[in-house]
């Protein structure tokens, strides 16, 4: 087994790692890709194990992440994921590795990441990360970490911009702010508002179409950021159950 780009040339033909199968989540899995195509201009690389798995990296020069942060000539990695039966084998460090390599050889000052002083879903482990000699940059609530792994002592430390300071959404109701960078979002964001709706609630989808909209989002987890009545909820991509027992909550 070896790990192989995924880039223009083969996309069409290549999975691309997720939880969704190709013939399950077709259409799911064609907004991912459609997402990807976009980006590789920009930078974007998309590092997997050539085994059907969700073993993969996913990173871009974090001018161009779909992220507010400020960190200039640094890599972001959007999603770092090894799963399953793969899991100790050194995958994680061997993908790591390879996206420092390249941070490196581009003349990056480092790496960057999205993670959580808290274990959320969707995010990158935090200690793991810790312990591979990340250091904390920032921080954003509810507990949103941005991390660093410079690779001079003398390289600027990143940060979230004023915008994701507070995560509050000055609307009223159910609002989400997503974008396709995972598969996940085409499915059930629309779900999302055709339950509340079949419950006389209006819930109101907010996709970013672009790395700029996203760059000046109000939460730092562009792909799926939900809020009630202006407060932070989740950024889970919350399943057909998940939203019910959500509505529940609160009294719909």
């Amino acid at each position: 087994m070896q790990i192989i780009d995924i880039n223009s040339n083969n996309i069409d033909n290549e999975h691309v790692c997720c939880a969704i199968t190709e013939k399950k989540g077709e259409n799911c899995v064609s907004s991912k890709k459609y997402w990807m195509k976009s980006n590789f201009d920009k930078g974007l690389v998309f590092k997997r194990l050539d085994e059907r798995g969700k073993v993969f990296i996913e990173y871009i020069p974090a001018e161009n992440a779909w992220c507010p942060i400020t960190a200039d000539n640094y890599m972001y990695i959007n999603c770092f994921w090894v799963s399953g039966k793969f899991k100790g084998q050194g995958y994680s460090n061997l993908l790591l590795q390879k996206c420092i390599d390249d941070a490196k050889s581009k003349g990056k000052y480092g790496l960057v990441v999205l993670s959580s002083e808290k274990k959320l879903p969707f995010l990158s482990d935090s200690k793991y990360l810790k312990y591979k000699g990340f250091y904390l940059a920032d921080t954003s609530e509810p507990s949103y970490e941005l991390l660093y792994f410079p690779f001079t002592d003398n390289a600027p430390i990143p940060c979230f911009k004023d915008c994701v300071k507070q995560s509050k959404s000055k609307e009223n109701g159910i609002v989400l702010y997503y974008s396709n960078q995972c598969p996940h979002t085409a499915k059930y964001a629309p779900i999302l508002k055709k339950i509340a709706n079949a419950r006389g609630v209006e819930a109101n989808l907010i996709k970013f179409e672009t790395a700029k909209e996203a760059q000046n989002a109000l939460a730092p987890f562009t792909t799926y950021s939900l809020f009630f009545n202006g407060e932070f909820i989740t950024n889970e991509i919350l399943s057909e159950k998940k939203i019910e027992k959500f509505l529940d909550s609160k009294g719909f």
